[in-house]
């Protein structure tokens, strides 16, 4: 008897390893029962997907069953999606038709996810808005010691973001105002900048594509957005392929793997071939060992030669300015990037060309096809191009460093910086790894 339970305690420990190593299962939680009912209650039926938590990626979704490629994921059903038909039905429908200047598609779903939220156990859509995220890691929620720890390229976008959302705040006041005769509350209380902030970024996060016809009480902006509940779940992983689109004959929202997907494992899908930055800047997160991902040389740098690369060519180049032209004229400042093979095609030309001798000058065209216009503009490109590459990773380890010293001083910001953190370690492996290609180029050319 004893020797029997051992082994079946060793089972256990087994299953419950196993357990942790795939996901834990969570549609024993009340959000989560509370979600399932409210859904089925809408016409959705109950499928072999199941909310779970998982140690690298979090919230998301685990299948019980062995998924094959073309099987369906997940359907959901017209009336169990949020989209502007939503809010037109609701009693914010008479006030957007007749406000002028028309709202956005994007206004009006903040407008009533802030309205429901507020509305809290009288809120129809109650059972979706509890399991939602309470905050958010996109760019515009980050405090600016963070921002400015993020690559310039990334760093201007997350400004570009936090200004857009603030003016839309404030031009949607007005709106917000004329709303008054609904709540009991001031709608200044209501409709601040910090929900504003929430419900964009769940807006922008977590929205599937759904084209739907102009209407005229709405902006000439695309109506394009669908909020999904409980297939919201679903993380992203670059590795996989999936159908998404809705079926109108069933009128309802659909995916269909491409992939093969094990018993008890996380089931995903792709937001599309993004590098590291645009997932953080669009969503709040990096994807580890990302296929797609860059690390952008900014054309700051290129353009701001006498601070920085100039130390790499010749001092004497009296035709730096007429190659800059060039370069600007040709689209050759923009998207010069380090990836995972090495330095990109755009980069080595950009390089190149900078790198011709007085003599070379004319040889400016060939250079911007890629020809080789000789062994010595070769051998200085990829010595150039190594330099910066060893620049960006010194570069990269500092800022690395003081992340390090922020997690240690600023406890509050300790997840915000985790994230940045994981997208520069992601930027030094590739920067490692040019350098790593880019040695052994210039030896096979010695």
């Amino acid at each position: 008897m004893k020797k029997n339970r051992g082994r079946t305690g060793r089972k256990r420990r087994r299953k419950h390893l196993q357990s942790f190593m795939n996901g834990v299962d969570c549609s024993h939680k009340l959000e989560y029962i509370k979600l399932k009912k409210w859904l089925k209650d809408r016409g959705f039926e109950d499928n072999d997907i199941r909310p779970a938590e998982f140690w690298d990626t979090g919230r998301g979704l685990m299948t019980t069953k062995a998924l094959q490629a073309g099987e369906l994921v997940i359907s959901l059903p017209e009336k169990c999606l949020l989209t502007t038909g939503t809010v037109l039905s609701s009693c914010l429908g008479e006030y957007i038709t007749k406000w002028k200047p028309p709202v956005s598609p994007l206004i009006a779903l903040c407008t009533f996810l802030i309205a429901e939220k507020h509305a809290g156990e009288q809120s129809l859509w109650k059972p979706y808005l509890d399991v939602l995220p309470k905050t958010y890691t996109c760019p515009v929620c980050l405090e600016e010691d963070v921002v400015s720890l993020l690559p310039e390229p990334l760093r201007k976008k997350a400004q570009e973001q936090r200004t857009m959302v603030h003016e839309l705040y404030v031009s949607s006041k007005a709106f917000f105002s004329s709303l008054q005769p609904l709540f009991a509350e001031n709608t200044e209380t209501i409709f601040n900048y910090s929900a504003l902030e929430w419900a964009w970024c769940t807006v922008n996060t977590r929205t599937v594509y759904m084209k739907h016809s102009q209407r005229e009480c709405f902006s000439l902006e695309p109506d394009v957005y669908a909020l999904a509940p409980y297939l919201d779940l679903l993380n992203h992983s670059p590795n996989v392929q999936v159908k998404a689109a809705f079926n109108e004959q069933i009128r309802s929202y659909e995916i269909r793997t491409d992939s093969q997907c094990k018993k008890y494992e996380e089931v995903f899908i792709c937001y599309g071939p993004h590098d590291n930055q645009r997932l953080l800047l669009e969503y709040g997160f990096v994807a580890v060992d990302n296929p797609h991902s860059s690390v952008y040389v900014s054309s700051g740098w290129i353009c701001r030669l006498k601070d920085t690369l100039l130390r790499y060519f010749s001092p004497l180049d009296n035709q730096k300015n007429a190659k800059l032209s060039i370069l600007k004229n040709h689209d050759f400042l923009e998207n010069l990037t380090f990836g995972w093979d090495g330095p990109s095609w755009r980069l080595l030309t950009a390089l190149k060309l900078l790198n011709l001798g007085e003599d070379e000058f004319n040889c400016w065209k060939r250079a911007l096809l890629g020809d080789v216009i000789s062994a010595t503009n070769e051998e200085q490109t990829l010595n150039v191009t190594e330099k910066i590459c060893l620049f960006l990773i010194e570069e990269t380890q500092h800022v690395l460093l003081q992340i390090y010293r922020l997690k240690r001083d600023k406890e509050n910001l300790k997840n915000h910086l985790t994230l940045v953190e994981a997208l520069r370690l992601e930027d030094l492996k590739i920067l490692q790894k040019s350098a790593e290609i880019l040695c052994n180029l210039k030896m096979a050319t010695t």
